[in-house]
């Protein structure tokens, strides 16, 4: 059974598109029934999507790539902020694939498999337990992103207050704090931008090395091998 939760939350943290303007008031309707979500979010959430709904179109995709393609410690592919521009992304990235092929889930996008939207598609195709567990797995990046997105002031922080929520735990304040400490990137320096993401290629294949502890955790609850991700075009 679909968890409509997930997919509204999957759509609305997704790159801005006239169709998606439109689905809008329906994603506030399946957010504000979640009584999972505490309600002062499920406002912030409905404030949010009425924005969507009427703003520029293409004022909104530029605040999205400000946000979450010209921001690293924006990322919403959630192992850039556990492996970085390590080796090992490739490797998490193939398990990452292999779990969703297992739970007859194919991605029908261009994103990267660790993609939030993307994995809160899969998640909303998931029994509930199984979702929760994963999403608080991930709980100190979802925490830390929220935690950023308030520091600028983003309405987008409400999505992740209320993944937290649908969490159902609380997020390692050692690990937040690690993640907080790294200091956030300026946008509008594309100079250290392109320095940043001036990275080797990440690629795919078997790996019998790869995987790490964190990874693991965050994957255990879909029953998969320890993985390795990889990075968002915009």
């Amino acid at each position: 059974m679909l968890d409509r939760t997930y997919k509204a939350l999957s759509l609305m943290l997704s790159y801005p598109a006239p169709d998606w303007q439109a689905v809008m008031p329906e994603i506030a309707g399946v957010i504000d029934a979640d009584p999972r979500i505490a309600a002062e979010t499920r406002a912030e959430l409905r404030r949010l999507a009425d924005g969507f709904a009427t703003a520029d179109l293409y004022d909104l995709q530029e605040s999205y790539v400000m946000l979450f393609d010209r921001s690293r410690t924006l990322s919403l592919n959630l192992f850039e902020h556990v492996h970085g521009e390590s080796r090992d992304r490739g490797g998490a990235m193939v398990s990452l694939i292999e779990t969703y092929r297992a739970g007859g889930f194919e991605p029908a996008t261009s994103e990267l498999p660790d993609h939030l939207p993307v994995l809160l598609e899969f998640l909303a195709t998931r029994p509930t337990r199984e979702a929760r567990d994963t999403l608080a797995d991930a709980a100190h990046i979802l925490d830390a992103l929220a935690t950023r997105l308030v520091r600028r002031e983003s309405g987008y922080a409400a999505a992740f207050a209320a993944l937290l929520q649908l969490s159902g735990s609380q997020a390692d304040a050692e690990a937040v704090a690690e993640m907080l400490a790294r200091p956030d990137d300026d946008p509008t320096d594309l100079r250290a931008l392109d320095a940043v993401w001036a990275e080797t290629e990440v690629t795919f294949g078997p790996d019998p090395n790869a995987g790490c502890p964190q990874v693991r955790d965050m994957l255990a609850a879909m029953d998969t091998p320890a993985p390795r991700p990889m990075n968002r075009s915009a």
